[in-house]
């Protein structure tokens, strides 16, 4: 039997032990958060979304998709002239700059860093669902 002079010791020590497990927590759902995901949100997140057209078209799904093909979004004539699909390379020039891909489009935010671009691409990839599912 617990003395009661140590009652408030035993109430630290279990209130130490239950933060300490809910950081463990913390920290592994950080651990758990897609790389590129946060750089995502901060370059892309104003104006795109995964899931929903906003400013700019959705992105999940955008590796492997032809350009202006997401239903319900109004592209520019510029990016509607472009072919093929986009890439990771073709991603990675387009975020150089856009307006040098196709002058005119909606898109006029650049990023300069390769990581940061890497990171953001490879996100993005792993939102998307292979070419053969598509």
């Amino acid at each position: 039997m617990i003395q009661p002079a140590l009652f408030p010791i035993r109430r630290a020590l279990t209130l130490s032990v239950l933060a300490l497990g809910s950081w463990g927590m913390v920290g592994s759902a950080v651990a758990q958060t897609p790389p590129g995901a946060a750089l995502y949100q901060a370059k892309c997140g104003g104006c795109h979304s995964l899931d929903s057209n906003r400013i700019g078209p959705s992105h999940r799904g955008v590796v492997g998709r032809k350009p202006a093909s997401v239903a319900g979004y109004a592209y520019s004539a510029a990016i509607k002239k472009l072919t093929g699909v986009w890439t990771p390379a073709r991603l990675d020039t387009w975020l150089q700059g856009p307006q040098k891909v196709a002058p005119g489009s909606k898109m006029f935010l650049t990023i300069a860093d390769p990581a940061t671009r890497a990171s953001i691409i490879a996100y993005l990839q792993g939102v998307s669902p292979p070419a053969a599912a598509k």
